[in-house]
């Protein structure tokens, strides 16, 4: 698994949620569909009347997730950049989505405009497998994020924390991160809190 695939599998759904934060602050979201994707970069349109065009506009940071029929899901954070040449774009996005001509039939379609992600931060999560499967990697000029849990030297080898994993990944006291949950039983149940979040450097 590396970024392209997880983008084309964005692409073989094609109909994704995307949130986005209003002026309010309130989170926002939508079924959009992925229009291109190409280069690790995802292209999609909207109509400049609606509010998810101002709110990208605004802020531009969404995020995107959706899952296959196999129960892999992705996720998909980042900017969302509003493309120059746009009559190019939205030709191209017309050319191959053709079924796009029936919302927006002729000249009509030169009221959307197209946005690229090229930035971001993507998740795989395979539900499918046993254990689950899960991978991050980064996009553009961004670094995969580091989340989960990690046992630290703190730790008094108990046992405790691999007897309550849903997912027996803990072995030797060490959580292989690729079949983690990330639910935190093992930091809530460890008896000295030697087992601690991840985080980006």
């Amino acid at each position: 698994m590396n970024a392209m695939k997880c983008l084309e599998i964005l692409r073989e759904i094609k109909d994704v949620a995307f949130a986005t934060v209003d002026r309010d602050g309130k989170p926002q979201i939508r079924i959009i569909d992925v229009m291109i994707v190409e280069n690790e970069k995802l292209y999609f349109c909207t109509a400049r009347g609606k509010e998810f065009y101002q709110q990208l506009l605004d802020n531009g940071q969404v995020a995107v997730t959706a899952m296959n029929q196999k129960f892999q899901m992705i996720r998909l954070s980042g900017r969302a950049e509003k493309l120059s040449e746009q009559k190019k774009w939205i030709d191209r996005i017309f050319e191959e989505n053709p079924s796009m001509n029936q919302v927006y039939p002729g000249d009509s379609r030169y009221v959307l405009e197209a946005f690229c992600i090229a930035d971001g931060e993507v998740e795989f999560f395979d539900l499918g497998k046993e254990p689950i499967y899960r991978e991050c990697f980064g996009i553009g000029n961004r670094k995969a994020k580091i989340e989960g849990y990690e046992i630290t030297r703190n730790c008094i080898q108990c046992g405790a924390c691999e007897n309550v994993c849903p997912q027996s990944c803990i072995e030797n006291f060490q959580i292989r991160q690729e079949h983690c949950l990330h639910c935190g039983l093992c930091y809530e149940t460890c008896p000295v809190g030697a087992v601690q979040k991840r985080r980006n450097e």
